[in-house]
């Protein structure tokens, strides 16, 4: 048997000097008493106490204090060394170290985030045996393959692209060296990793020959392309502009995915592009599973018995005891007695006021429910249950058509990690915001009951006696009347309550209330862009036409153009009416006159009138059922790449 820490065994020594302190202070305390009463009074006046309990009380506190001491001094019994043995394969990562791979069109940049799918490459990994190379120029062994994954990890924290001798990407320098490490490991299948953001391949015929060479030695290479289509500037920071030039322009660098989606094709592997939304390391984990595993023999670990465990009860016993005989009862009973109707009053009287508020729910006592439940979610301390008590609240508020109390509920309950509770949560906020654009738009809520639900014929009349009070609203104010604003929160609380509902049918599948309640939801936004488009086409059939003489037309001048005034040949202003001023109207102020008034409306033109704005603000939510945006970007063609 052995000590892992036999230092602690100092501490015994104060044992013995505890127990003489203890058995001074004792004796010096006995007679204390005697002072201040006649012997013939002290029976009556003093209480003594055995001395048995508090000898006791001493001698199980040094008994456990020793115990807790031998636990600390761990002691352990050597069983013998083990040699571990595990089956894994051959998986070597080749990293792209080109200056190109600073370029930060991913985040934090192209190098910054290869690094992070080989840390997770390395953890899904364990039993494997990974090797790193780099490549610019040329091509280097960094890390050989070994199981000792934390010593790769620590090589790829430090590697950059300034370790590579030679600029420039040579994938095909890259292939050769890898081909070569592998076959020296003699097994027949193995994996190659290649992290690039790619290149033009010159020498194709090169190429082609380390990939049949490839394939010839069992070597089956997966591709991970790491940047954007879009691409960005090559950083150079010993350039005046901080950017690789050439011929006085800045270098665009791209992903270029074609020689690695070949590579990966041609050898039985896979291509994908990081930060894709692929799980890399599952999908190479999955694609090695079939290459042949081989038993490999790894540390020698200690093989040691702890006995800790034996001397920490007996030392946790004995303190109880200790502190138990030492003890004076008549004192301790009543504040056991206040402790434990705390902890049992308070549960209770917490559980009783869950049960009210909710039966307050179920008799339709709405206000009293909704002020328990805040209660209840006020005074919690975890917070799924205070989000449990706010989805309460929110639909105490809802039933009670308090519709602006129950939407800040229902946004307090989100802050879960619960899926569940976090949809209930989101379902809540989606039936909300629809019921406060619908009050905006009916002057009441919208009925619960399915044989009361309007139908689109009622939804078109009330829409259209909408518009046309904001119509007349609008001449007489020249404004953002009411009813202006009504029609603008009942497009904005719709298009959130879409994006709610989908939260909550992603959260939780068996939600078919939100996937139903948001179609709903999409059939009235639908038929409300109707309505606006013909309310629009009618608006510019009434409208005047612009023209010349008896109102004909100018060719090349859409109705309500910036041309002209009026109907008349020059309208108010100086303008001739020959062929040459209309295109100098055309490319001129009226041109810049169009533009920015163009661009101030799409960015909410105080003055553009009701109609407009809710049409732009439909325009722009109407992504809620396209996928995402791509950002767009100037195409340009990269020179040859040498960096």
């Amino acid at each position: 048997m052995t000590l892992a820490h036999p230092g602690w065994f100092f501490l015994l020594l104060l044992l013995p000097l505890m127990a003489v302190v203890a058995v001074i202070i004792a004796l010096r305390g006995r007679g204390r008493w005697d002072r201040f009463a006649a012997p013939r009074l002290r029976g009556a006046l003093i209480r003594r106490s055995g001395m048995l309990p508090r000898w006791l009380s001493l001698f199980f506190l040094l008994a456990g204090c020793a115990a807790l001491i031998a636990t600390l001094a761990r002691p352990q019994g050597d069983v013998g060394t083990k040699v571990e043995k595990t089956k894994g394969r051959n998986i070597l990562i080749a990293l792209d170290l080109s200056r190109s791979m600073r370029v930060d069109d991913v985040s934090p940049d192209r190098l910054g985030q290869a690094k992070i799918v080989i840390y997770e490459l390395l953890e899904k990994l364990p039993n494997d045996r990974i090797g790193l190379i780099g490549f610019a120029g040329t091509a280097h062994e960094y890390a050989p393959l070994t199981v000792d994954h934390k010593a790769v990890a620590e090589t790829v924290g430090q590697i950059d692209e300034t370790w590579a001798p030679v600029g420039g990407s040579d994938l095909t320098a890259a292939l050769k060296l890898s081909i070569q490490i592998l076959k020296k490991t003699g097994q027949k299948n193995n994996a190659l990793v290649i992290l690039s953001d790619g290149e033009e391949n010159e020498n194709e015929a090169q190429l082609n020959a380390m990939i049949q060479e490839a394939e010839s030695s069992g070597v089956y290479i997966h591709t991970i392309g790491v940047g954007t289509p879009q691409g960005g500037y090559v950083p150079n920071p010993d350039s005046r502009m901080g950017q690789v030039e050439e011929n006085g322009r800045p270098v665009v660098s791209k992903l270029q995915p074609d020689v690695m989606r070949k590579l990966a094709e041609e050898t039985g592997g896979k291509f994908v592009v990081a930060n894709g939304g692929t799980n890399i390391p599952a999908m190479v984990e999955a694609a090695t599973r079939d290459l042949d595993s081989f038993e490999m023999k790894g540390r020698e670990r200690r093989i040691v018995v702890e006995f800790f465990q034996w001397l920490l009860l007996p030392a946790i016993l004995f303190l109880m005891i200790s502190i138990i005989s030492g003890t004076r009862w008549r004192g301790l009973r009543m504040a056991l007695l206040l402790m434990g109707a705390f902890f049992i009053i308070q549960p209770e009287a917490r559980a009783n006021d869950a049960t009210e508020a909710k039966k307050a729910l179920e008799d339709r006592k709405y206000q009293k429910a909704k002020d328990g439940y805040h209660r209840l979610a006020d005074d919690s301390k975890l917070e799924e249950t205070k989000a449990r008590y706010r989805i309460g609240e929110g639909v105490a508020a809802y039933r009670n058509g308090d519709y602006r109390e129950a939407r800040s509920a229902f946004s307090g309950a989100m802050m879960t990690d619960d899926p569940k509770v976090a949809s209930s949560a989101h379902f809540g906020m989606g039936n909300t915001l629809f019921q406060l654009g619908w009050q905006g738009l009916a002057d009441e809520s919208y009925p619960a009951e399915p044989e009361d639900v309007p139908d689109l014929d009622r939804f078109e009349t009330l829409v259209k006696e909408r518009l046309a009070q904001m119509k007349d609203s609008d001449e007489e104010s020249a404004g953002r009347s009411e009813d202006f604003i009504r029609m603008d929160s009942l497009m904005m609380n719709w298009a959130d309550a879409v994006r709610h509902y989908d939260s909550a049918s992603r959260l939780d599948a068996t939600n078919k209330g939100a996937v139903q309640n948001r179609d709903t939801t999409m059939i009235y936004l639908r038929k409300l862009k109707e309505l606006l488009d013909e309310g629009k086409k009618d608006a510019d059939q009434s409208m005047p036409q612009q023209g010349q003489g008896q109102g004909q037309q100018q060719p090349g001048q859409g109705e309500g153009g910036e041309g002209q005034e009026g109907q008349g040949g020059k309208g108010e202003q100086d303008q001739p009416g020959g062929e040459g001023d209309e295109k100098e109207d055309r490319n001129g102020d009226g041109g810049d006159k169009e533009k920015e008034e163009s661009k101030s409306k799409g960015a909410g033109d105080p003055n553009e009138s009701a109609e407009e704005k809710a049409r732009r603000l439909l325009s722009e939510n109407s992504d809620l059922e396209k996928g995402p945006l791509s950002q767009g970007r100037v195409d340009q063609r990269p020179p040859k790449k040498d960096w």
